[in-house]
């Protein structure tokens, strides 16, 4: 009994990655959503409103920071990793209820990378676009060039994976989930801000926890 339990300790982190990758690889080529309703062992549940996505990695990725901006800008992903990172460790909030809490991410501060682009001053929101080709999320400029606001190179310690948004995702740490954009690779400074994909179907814009969307959840501040 002892090396049985001794072996499941050994072998869990390893069946874990397995079952996220089975999941997340389900869920990348599900047109119905349906595996958005399995948990993988960390809690999270795996959502695309594309019916596939392609991978990119550090030969392919592109972010571009553009729109209302003195200085636009395409990164790599080397480039992103060179930046000074930051590291935010805050629960995981969904609209539809689920939580994981204490989630470390690590990437570069969104007001980082505005600030290199040089906002023009009739800039007033954001415009985010990812390269599943469907998805969208906006924000004021004051909610970007908060200091939780990340560009996300990492999740749990480790790189984020494709399931998670990888190779960078958007992370705003006190707003529901959705407003965190996965699969990140455009940023556009805008006058005005433009609904993002799930807006345009009756989301609240302004998504921060507790406070929107009719529910009560506890902040994640």
């Amino acid at each position: 009994m002892l090396g049985l339990g001794a072996a499941g300790l050994a072998a869990g982190p390893y069946l874990q990655r397995g079952l996220e990758a089975a999941l997340g690889a389900a869920a990348d080529k599900d047109p119905t959503g349906l595996t958005g309703l399995l948990p993988n062992g960390g809690g999270f549940r795996y959502y695309s409103v594309a019916t596939s996505v392609p991978h990119r990695g550090p030969e392919n990725y592109r972010l571009t920071v553009d729109g209302l901006v003195a200085r636009p800008a395409t990164y790599t992903l080397d480039a992103l990793r060179r930046l000074p990172q930051t590291r935010i460790v805050r629960d995981v909030q969904c609209v539809t209820g689920w939580r994981v809490p204490d989630t470390p991410f690590e990437g570069v501060t969104l007001s980082r990378l505005l600030d290199a682009a040089r906002v023009r001053p009739e800039a007033r929101a954001i415009r985010f676009t990812c390269f599943d080709g469907t998805y969208s999320e906006s924000l004021t400029l004051p909610q970007a060039l908060r200091a939780d606001v990340l560009v996300a190179l990492r999740m749990q310690d480790k790189p984020l994976t494709h399931a998670h948004g990888g190779p960078a995702r958007l992370y705003i740490a006190p707003m529901y989930f959705y407003k965190s954009a996965k699969w990140l690779s455009g940023i556009t400074l805008t006058r005005d801000v433009e609904p993002g994909y799930w807006e345009e179907r009756g989301y609240d814009v302004d998504a921060w926890v507790g406070k929107s969307n009719g529910r009560d959840d506890a902040p994640t501040v």
